[in-house]
């Protein structure tokens, strides 16, 4: 008996370090476009573009779901501010992570940020890896009891939030993990609005901070208006940078899973 109990307690430990959640938003092939805006001396200017999609592929042997981030800044907006970043994740078919890997060029900034994750002895295990400009790497690996999350894992784990029951500033806490740290974080609630995309067309959104704790507060990073249905497809981002503000809206969507019900007329 007492050996079928550690058995029992084992699995329920591996179980919460993975932290599962269930993929109701999306499917395998889904690609989303958007126009970036940049706030430059209080007008609002075209800057580039954005990209995301999602497939179904294959890590270390077994069957997970890819994620892709990528932002481009235009030739009229490098001169005062350069944005090229890249964004990748492997995740478990139930949304746990497994590898991120972020490759930007921000100002005069430049990095490369990768963590491997494992799930040994029912923890969370992270080998972390920032690559710096001038070649240098720092690596670091520790293990979490408590769920971890990178920045575009969190993102897709998002869009399958169950939002039913949440009422205005309704909060998750979480851990955010990069190449060198893993901070508190948080996801607020904010209400319903109505957006309009550069596609022309007006959805019916849920909108959400993302937030990061910056000596003992948290500071809003990123605003982003989802449809309000099954898909919660990121709209609108408000992004919050060190330079100003930037904005990136919707303009077409491919692949979506479910249909698009949140459309207003």
């Amino acid at each position: 008996m007492k050996k079928i109990l550690l058995f029992l307690s084992l699995c329920a430990s591996i179980s919460f370090a993975q932290c599962p959640l269930e993929n109701t938003a999306f499917k395998g092939g889904e690609h989303l476009t958007y126009n970036l805006y940049y706030n430059w001396k209080f007008v609002w200017v075209k800057a580039g573009t954005a990209s995301m999609s999602t497939v179904q592929s294959n890590y270390k042997g077994k069957t997970a779901w890819r994620a892709s981030l990528i932002t481009r800044g235009n030739d009229k907006v490098d001169q005062y501010f350069v944005l090229r970043d890249t964004l990748l994740s492997y995740s478990t078919l139930d949304l746990s992570p497994l590898y991120y890997k972020k490759a930007a060029r921000e100002g005069k900034r430049y990095y490369i940020d990768e963590v491997f994750y494992d799930y040994a002895a029912g923890k969370t295990n992270a080998r972390q890896h920032r690559k710096k400009a001038d070649g240098n790497s720092d690596w670091l690996k520790k293990s979490y009891n408590e769920c971890v999350y990178d920045m575009l894992t969190m993102f897709v784990r998002a869009r399958s939030f169950d939002p039913s029951n949440w009422k205005k500033d309704h909060t998750i806490d979480f851990k955010m993990i990069d190449g060198n740290s893993c901070e508190p974080a948080r996801i607020v609630y904010r209400g319903k609005s109505n957006i309009k995309g550069d596609n022309g067309v007006k959805y019916r959104c849920l909108q959400l901070s993302y937030m990061e704790l910056d000596d003992g507060k948290y500071k809003r990073i990123v605003d982003f208006y989802v449809t309000d249905d099954s898909n919660h497809i990121p709209v609108r981002l408000d992004m919050f940078l060190k330079f100003g503000s930037a904005k990136a809206f919707i303009v077409g969507i491919k692949g979506n899973k479910s249909t698009i019900s949140s459309i207003v007329k």
